[in-house]
């Protein structure tokens, strides 16, 4: 079994090891320029053209992130880029739920407790206790309800929130609203307080946070988008917050990153900024994930995490 490896930002030598020691009877290695030699599996992050094309033999794709938007733009722009047919498999969790769910708590709890407004008490040395959220109509939606959005959901409901979902399909959880579809997403919107945003990248999903949908929202809503940045029109959330549609934004993607120093975001008082680091990739679990993958594969049995080519997810 041959397995090739490429990703431009991590420690391959840690990756090929790991990999190696799990499944010991393949031969792991960093793909090169040049590197032309049959392969059965692929673990990648932004491949280039030349790793994949016409590599027809590659049993599965293996994406070293939750997301495949950035695999799937670079088909769109290079055809030949993805081998035609062969699975596209994504990491469902691998320790990225848990860090999801403590970004998506502390985001909510910063707005529920009002501490944006203490801050700025605080830089004016003013002395003031401000009335608490009405828990009772303090509605959460949460746009996205896969395996990182339904992680974010348990927790939530865990501290007694009121939760609702939106997604695509119909989805069935629990003590929680569920809406789907284009003609439920305005019923969904109309008593969120907080909109935290887990879609997954997707043509219909881009740009899908924009004035249209925060002028839908409870007034004075927060937002906290920690799925791509493409889903947000800017813009638009500059004026949402004019208009008090929105109180605050927490962000933790943006369309260009690194975020420009000249990007008025940076020194907007009601909008918070991390540099995409919601959730990150932690090797070791993502290691055991895909190789229990391919020894699935290798006993003729569906990966977890396959990916429809023509929904994006």
């Amino acid at each position: 079994m041959n397995i090739i490896f490429f990703h431009p930002y991590f420690n391959a030598d840690e990756w090929i090891q790991g990999i190696q020691a799990r499944l010991p009877e393949a031969k792991v290695r960093q793909w090169v320029h040049g590197d032309n030699a049959p392969a059965d599996y692929a673990l990648v992050w932004l491949p280039p053209y030349e790793m994949l094309a016409n590599h027809q033999e590659i049993k599965g794709l293996f994406v070293l992130g939750a997301g495949v938007d950035s695999v799937l733009r670079q088909e769109l722009k290079k055809p030949g880029t993805l081998p035609a047919g062969v699975p596209l498999i994504r990491l469902e969790d691998t320790g990225m739920a848990q860090q999801m769910q403590e970004y998506a708590m502390t985001s909510v709890l910063h707005y529920f407790r009002r501490m944006d407004e203490y801050k700025q008490y605080q830089e004016q040395r003013f002395w003031k206790p401000l009335a608490r959220h009405n828990r009772k109509d303090f509605v959460i939606g949460v746009l996205g309800a896969g395996v990182l959005g339904r992680s974010v959901i348990e927790k939530l409901r865990e501290f007694d929130f009121h939760v609702r979902c939106w997604s695509r399909t119909p989805k069935q959880i629990d003590n929680v609203e569920s809406f789907y579809g284009k003609e439920q997403l305005g019923d969904f919107l109309s008593e969120c307080k907080v909109l935290i945003n887990i879609l997954p990248d997707t043509a219909e999903t881009r740009g899908i946070l924009n004035l249209s949908l925060f002028s839908q929202l409870k007034s004075d809503s927060y937002v906290i988008n920690i799925a791509r940045g493409a889903q947000l029109v800017e813009q638009d959330l500059l004026v949402a917050i004019d208009k008090a549609y929105v109180a605050g934004a927490t962000l933790d993607v943006f369309v260009e990153e690194p975020l420009s120093n000249l990007h008025p975001f940076w020194t907007h008082p009601r909008i918070n900024i991390t540099p995409h680091i919601a959730a990150n990739t932690i090797p070791d679990e993502a290691m055991d994930a895909i190789c229990e993958n391919i020894r699935r594969m290798e006993n003729g049995k569906q990966p977890f995490g396959l990916v429809d080519i023509n929904s994006g997810y």
